[in-house]
C-alpha cells in the first residue's frame, strides 16, 4: 500500500483543494480534517494540525502531479503495516477502535464471516509484535494460530453467515456490499456491548452509509471510516485474522459432514467439486455448502 504524506502551511490549505478540484476529486466531510478527496485509485484526507495523507494503488501517480501543481518536490512514499502511533490523536483511529473485515467474500464454497477486533495503544503494540498482518498475506496454519492469541487478548466479535443463510439473505437485500455492510454492523455492536468505543475503521467495500444504516442504537454515534487496504490498519489486520481462521474452521466441518473436500476460491477444481455434491446430494441442496448467486453455479 502506498502512502504519501506531507506536512504543510495553512497559506497552502486552498491551492491543496484546488488541485483535487482540478482533477474532479469528490469531496466529503470527514472529523477533524478540512475535507477527505476521493477519485479513481485514491483517497486524500488534509487534517487541521495540516497533515496532509494521500493512499491507494494510484498514489504514485497522483503524488507526481500534486507536487508538480504545489512546486514541491519532496515525496515520502512508503509501504509499511500502520499500529495507531503511526497517527496524530487528531488523525483517523484516534487511540482506540473497532478494526473490522471479513473472509468467504469471493469464495464459492462455504460461509461469509465478518469478525470485529477493538484496539488500543497497548494493543496495538502487541499484535505488531507478534507479526500480525492481512491474512492474505499468512499461510492458515500461521493464521489459526495468531488468531488464537488475538482472540484471547482483545475483545472481539465474529459473525459467522453459513451458506443456506447467506443465500437468504443475498435473496432479501439483492446486493452483496448491502450483505456485508449488515455483516460489518452485526460485528461493530456485538463488541461495542462487550468494549466502548468511539470510532471503527473497515476496508473499504461501497459506500460508508451502507454500515452506518445497518447499525443499530449501540453503533449510531460511532465514527465510522473506510480505507482503500483497509488492512494496512493493524486493527483491521486482526480482524482478518480471526475472520480467516473462522472461515477455514467451518469449511473444515463442512468438508466432514459431506465427506468432501470443498476447494476455496472459485477455480475449475471447485466447479468440478461442486458437480460431485451435485451429483451425490442433488443440486438442489448445493445452497447449503455454496453461494448461490456466484456464475459458477450456472457451470456446475
Amino acid at each position: 500500500m502506498n502512502i504519501y504524506t506531507n506536512k504543510f502551511s495553512a497559506q497552502q490549505v486552498d491551492k491543496i483543494g484546488q488541485f483535487f478540484e482540478s482533477i474532479n476529486a469528490k469531496f466529503s466531510p470527514l472529523q477533524y480534517a478540512y475535507w477527505k478527496a476521493e477519485g479513481d485509485g485514491y483517497v486524500a484526507s488534509l487534517y487541521k494540525s495540516f497533515k496532509f495523507v494521500l493512499q491507494g494503488k494510484a498514489t504514485d501517480r497522483i503524488a507526481l502531479e500534486f507536487e508538480k501543481f504545489m512546486g514541491i518536490s519532496t515525496i515520502v512514499s512508503e509501504q509499511k503495516l500502520f499500529d495507531i502511533s503511526d497517527y496524530e490523536n487528531n488523525d483517523v483511529c484516534f487511540s482506540r477502535y473497532i478494526g473490522t473485515d471479513e473472509s468467504g467474500k469471493g469464495d464459492f464454497f462455504g460461509p461469509l464471516v465478518i469478525a470485529g477486533v477493538y484496539v488500543d495503544e497497548e494493543l496495538s503494540k502487541k499484535f505488531v509484535d507478534l507479526g500480525i498482518k492481512d491474512s492474505k498475506k499468512l499461510d492458515d496454519k500461521t493464521i489459526i494460530k495468531l488468531s488464537a492469541h488475538i482472540r484471547n487478548n482483545a475483545p472481539h466479535s465474529v459473525v459467522v453467515i453459513m451458506p443456506e443463510k447467506y443465500n437468504e439473505l443475498y435473496n432479501s437485500f439483492k446486493n452483496l456490499n448491502k450483505l456485508l455492510a449488515w455483516g460489518h454492523a452485526r460485528a461493530i455492536e456485538n463488541v461495542l456491548a462487550r468494549q466502548s468505543c468511539d470510532c471503527a475503521l473497515s476496508d473499504k467495500f461501497g459506500d460508508e452509509s451502507l454500515i452506518k444504516n445497518a447499525l443499530l442504537k449501540n453503533g449510531r454515534n460511532i465514527n465510522l471510516e473506510q480505507r482503500v487496504r483497509g488492512e494496512s490498519y493493524i486493527g483491521v489486520a486482526a480482524a482478518s485474522v480471526i475472520a480467516r481462521a473462522e472461515f477455514v474452521r467451518r469449511c473444515d466441518e463442512l468438508s466432514g459432514k459431506f465427506s468432501l473436500d470443498f476447494p476455496k476460491g472459485a477455480s475449475d477444481k471447485v466447479i468440478l467439486t461442486a458437480k460431485k455434491f451435485a451429483e451425490k446430494y442433488g443440486k438442489e441442496n448445493l445452497k447449503c455448502v455454496a453461494k448461490m448467486h456466484f456464475k459458477t453455479v450456472q457451470s456446475v
